[in-house]
C-alpha cells in the first residue's frame, strides 16, 4: 500500500509546493512509483509540472464530487514513474459544498482509496490554510510533512499547524504522524537561519529531517518552465537538496 503524505502549512510561501514537485520528482528518480495530488485552489503544482488545462481536463473536485472516476482522472507518466492528480481553482468551493455532506472529513480518503495500492508514496500539496481541504488531506494520510522557512514568523505558525494536526490525530486520524519538519529557503550565511533551525530542535520534540532546503535561484526558476528541480538543473545544490531528502524519506519508511 501507498505511504499518503501531506505537505501542509498554514502559512503560504513556505516552499510547501515546491517541495511537493520535488521531493516527487526526487522519489521517482530513485525508482518509487509517485502520485502528487494537488488539493491547493492555486493548482500550483499541476502548473508547476508543466500540465495545461483545456475545458476537458478534470481534477481532483471532479472525484470528489462523484463526476469522474479517480483512474481516469490521473495524468500518467508526467515524469517516469510519476503521476499528478490536478488541482484547480474550483477546490475554493468545495469547502462550502461539502458542509451538509455527512462524513465530509473524509471525502478525499475516500475518493483516491482505489488507486493506493498502485503507488509507492502518494503526496499532497496542501492549501496554505487550516480548513476542510486540509482537514480531508490530514485525514487521507499517513503523515505529514511540515515545511518551514527559516524566518522568526514562520515558527509562530508552525505551533498552529501542528496544534491541527494533533487534534485530527485525536478525533479523526489516530494513525496520524509526523514524518518531519522541513527547512526551507535555508541561508546558512545567516546568523537569523541558523538560530531559528537551533530554536526549533530545542522547543519541539518532533523529528526533524537532517536535509537543509537551500536558498536557491535555479529552485525558484524551475516551476515557470513546469519542470521539477532535477530536470531543470540536475546539478543544482536545490536538486542535491531533494534527491537528500528523498533519501531520508525512504530511510524513514523502510
Amino acid at each position: 500500500m501507498g505511504r499518503i503524505i501531506s505537505i501542509t502549512n498554514q502559512k503560504g510561501g513556505v516552499g510547501k509546493t515546491t517541495t511537493a514537485i520535488n521531493l516527487a520528482g526526487a522519489l521517482a528518480e530513485a525508482n518509487q512509483r509517485v502520485l502528487v495530488i494537488d488539493f491547493d485552489p492555486q493548482a500550483n503544482a499541476t502548473s508547476g509540472f508543466g500540465i495545461e488545462f483545456d475545458e476537458d481536463t478534470k481534477t481532483i473536485m471532479d472525484v470528489i464530487l462523484h463526476k469522474a472516476d479517480v483512474s481516469d482522472v490521473i495524468e500518467k507518466d508526467v515524469l517516469p514513474g510519476l503521476d499528478v492528480l490536478c488541482g484547480d481553482v474550483m477546490l475554493s468551493s468545495l469547502e462550502s459544498e461539502l458542509l451538509s455532506e455527512k462524513s465530509r472529513e473524509e471525502k478525499l480518503k475516500k475518493a483516491i482509496s482505489p488507486i493506493v495500492d498502485e503507488y509507492d508514496y502518494i503526496l499532497i500539496d496542501c492549501p496554505p490554510s487550516v480548513g476542510m481541504l486540509t482537514v480531508n488531506a490530514l485525514v487521507a494520510s499517513d503523515s505529514v510533512i511540515v515545511p518551514v522557512q527559516c524566518e522568526y514568523f514562520s515558527l509562530e505558525g508552525l505551533t498552529q499547524v501542528l496544534d491541527i494536526i494533533d487534534l485530527v490525530r485525536q478525533r479523526m486520524n489516530t494513525n496520524l504522524k509526523i514524518e518531519g519538519i522541513l527547512f526551507t529557503m535555508y541561508d546558512g550565511r545567516t546568523k537569523l537561519a541558523q538560530d531559528v533551525v537551533k530554536s526549533v530542535k530545542e522547543i519541539l520534540n518532533e523529528k526533524i529531517f537532517n536535509t537543509l532546503i537551500p536558498r536557491n535561484v535555479r529552485l525558484a526558476e524551475a516551476p515557470s518552465n513546469g519542470m521539477t528541480i532535477l530536470n531543470y538543473d540536475s546539478d543544482s545544490a536545490g536538486a542535491e537538496s531533494y534527491r537528500k531528502l528523498a533519501g531520508e524519506l525512504l530511510d524513514l519508511n523502510v
